[in-house]
């Protein structure tokens, strides 16, 4: 076996491989690392056959959809996940051919209704049903602290105490343990008594992921994050430094057009002199009476410079092919002691 275990934060993935045929499985891939994926399958000579989901993730973005795109491979899941577009589902006891070697599943709900886990050779892969020292939560969405329990006290440890665990978190820099050492020292699975550990996990008060809702909804549906928007917008749109739109502003420039989208409250404290309001969630509506000719140098500006890489996006989209975002937003203007007008435009 050919094995890479890849950290992201607390999140675990693993690139696993079978030597003798170079078939390989990505499991719990993380966005940001999926040029390290690649990397590491080229190193080792691995064509990446499978990408492979435990559960749908809360609280990070999954790399499974995209890279089953960009390779052409299957993305499998469990039966029972909620995302249309897994082109694999496993029911429990089902074995992935992974060239040679072969994973096995077992169906594990409580931490949510799809989670699963895979024996392969000497591991478990336990997703976030069973973590080192720890298990997984059982309070997010599908989640049942009683069928975590039935997964962990009447499956998962009577496997091999010697299986080495490999979990989806690890928080502490740990790389593995064993279903024995968790067995023993796991503080979580001290609560033998099933009512005694469902309270347990009822009364955790855990905060929320921090992208919980973005998570799950990508993860589920196949839809964008705001920064996959942002990242497709800009690689779409130019953009113009704070100093040069200075120097424009200071020459008195009247061929550029500087759109203001922020909301009128923002806009009459304070704007970059000769700046249009046109609000963000008015641009698409209002586009052809406020700039009637598509070959005009327009430049958008917000707060921050994200929601005007956006919005030049879509002027781009639209026609406006000379649309272009200011870098840095009016933070940065101000920021920089660059002259500001108060009020409505003269």
């Amino acid at each position: 076996m050919i094995f890479e275990q890849i950290t992201t934060g607390g999140c675990q993935s693993y690139l696993v491989g079978c030597a003798d045929t170079c078939a390989a499985v990505v499991i719990d891939p993380e966005k940001s690392q999926i040029d390290r994926y690649l990397a590491l399958a080229m190193r080792h000579g691995l064509r990446i056959r499978y990408l492979l989901d435990t559960h749908t993730h809360a609280d990070h973005f999954s790399a499974s959809r995209q890279l089953a795109r960009q390779l052409d491979a299957p993305l499998v899941m469990h039966r029972a996940s909620p995302a249309p577009f897994v082109d694999m589902r496993l029911d429990d006891g089902e074995m992935l051919a992974v060239g040679r070697l072969r994973l096995q599943a077992l169906h594990t709900p409580g931490h949510t209704m799809d989670s699963m886990c895979l024996i392969a050779e000497d591991r478990i892969f336990s997703g976030d049903t069973l973590l080192i020292g720890a298990t997984g939560r059982s309070d997010l969405p599908s989640g049942d602290p009683e069928a975590l329990y039935d997964s962990l006290f009447n499956h998962i440890l009577h496997l091999d105490p010697a299986l080495k665990v490999y979990p989806a978190h690890e928080y502490k820099g740990r790389s593995h343990s064993t279903i024995g050492q968790e067995i023993t020292d796991n503080p979580r699975l001290q609560k033998r008594d099933r009512a005694e550990f469902v309270e347990m996990m009822r009364s955790l008060n855990l905060t929320m992921p921090t992208h919980i809702t973005e998570a799950l909804r990508t993860n589920m549906s196949g839809g964008k994050t705001v920064a996959d928007l942002l990242s497709e917008a800009a690689e779409r749109v130019p953009f113009m430094s704070l100093g040069e739109l200075k120097s424009r502003v200071d020459a008195g420039d009247d061929e550029l057009i500087i759109l203001d989208i922020r909301e009128r409250e923002a806009y009459l404290t304070a704007h970059i002199p000769g700046a249009r309001l046109l609000p963000r969630g008015q641009l698409e509506l209002r586009v052809n009476q406020e700039l009637p000719d598509p070959t005009r140098h327009i430049l958008t500006c917000c707060e921050l410079g994200l929601i005007s890489t956006l919005a030049a996006s879509t002027l781009r989209t639209m026609g406006y092919q000379r649309a272009v975002a200011l870098d840095g937003g009016m933070k940065a203007w101000r920021a920089a002691s660059y002259p500001v007008e108060h009020g409505p435009a003269q």
